[in-house]
């Protein structure tokens, strides 16, 4: 397996195995300085905040690739589904938009709250648990090597 194309990589297509194994490592990449940060910041005595700054802007730098990271699976996934990466502002952009809208709105917020929690199941449903496109698409061959017979 070519970790290096499966994590940075935003061609191709991967089943929902590889989906499901990417995301645990990442949600385990992104604890672990989480919790070292975590564990720094309660140890150290920095008056100056010199210890802090560190550790805040390496979190940032290793957040940043953790995001570019979960949307290149998210694209391969989406791809094995015979479906534009641009699916991807759909599935993450507008719900946090909406969630946003809602918290700004009031009471009618819910509104936006609750189409923004069903596109995110929606993006759950679709990335995790429907299966590829048998055979190839237009993103590669089937990652699964199925075959479609042919007519004939």
């Amino acid at each position: 397996m070519d970790w290096g194309a499966l994590f940075f990589s935003f061609s191709g297509r991967i089943n929902r195995a590889k989906y499901w194994l990417a995301s645990l490592l990442l949600i385990l990449a992104f604890l672990l300085p989480v919790a070292v940060a975590y564990v720094i910041t309660l140890v150290a005595v920095d008056p100056d905040g010199v210890a802090l700054l560190a550790i805040v802007t390496v979190f940032i730098i290793f957040f940043i690739g953790v995001v570019v990271s979960g949307l290149a699976i998210a694209a391969k996934r989406l791809h094995d589904r015979d479906k534009s990466a641009w699916w991807l502002l759909l599935f993450y952009l507008v719900p946090g938009l909406l969630g946003g809208l809602g918290d700004a709105t009031g009471d009618i917020g819910a509104i936006f709250h609750v189409i923004g929690f069903g596109i995110s199941i929606w993006a759950l449903i679709e990335l995790g648990f429907l299966r590829g496109t048998a055979g190839a698409n237009r993103f590669g061959p089937d990652p699964l090597g199925t075959a479609v017979p042919q007519a004939g």
